[in-house]
């Protein structure tokens, strides 16, 4: 509580008590914060539940994409546009077994080129993905 000795006993008090007002200012801006939404951009994909049984043999039949320095998309070593690529992948589906799709891109990949070959996987239901080649950034951060 703020109080200040006046230069004559019966004058009035001129400051203003600005701690309510400081109060009310940090409630609101915290309130304002936290109602904030956090900006996110996510490629959305269904990734399987862990379970406890033991993973399946590794099939013999895989399909490899490769994404290069130069944004050049390899279906197994075949340069490939993004439109042959959901051909490919939407014949890979209809197998049986359905063969695995090993994603490897490049360190110096741009991120719009592999966010676009996942964004065609997704939208062709590929269920059995992975990313190879990973293990050798992990020394890198």
């Amino acid at each position: 509580m703020a109080m200040s000795s006046g230069a004559a006993e019966g004058e009035p008090m001129m400051d203003i008590n600005t701690t309510p007002l400081i109060d009310v200012m940090l409630v609101l801006l915290i309130m304002f914060i936290i109602t904030i939404p956090v900006a996110t951009h996510a490629v959305k994909l269904d990734l399987p539940a862990p379970t406890n049984t033991p993973p399946p043999p590794i099939l013999p039949t895989k399909n490899e994409v490769a994404i290069t320095e130069t944004d050049q998309i390899l279906w197994n070593g075949t340069p490939v546009d993004l439109i042959t690529l959901r051909q490919y992948l939407d014949q890979s589906q209809t197998l049986n077994p359905i063969p695995e799709l090993h994603i490897r891109p490049a360190q110096a990949a741009r991120y719009e080129i592999v966010d676009a070959v996942l964004a065609q996987t997704k939208r062709a239901n590929v269920t059995k993905m992975g990313f190879v080649g990973n293990e050798a950034y992990a020394n890198d951060f």
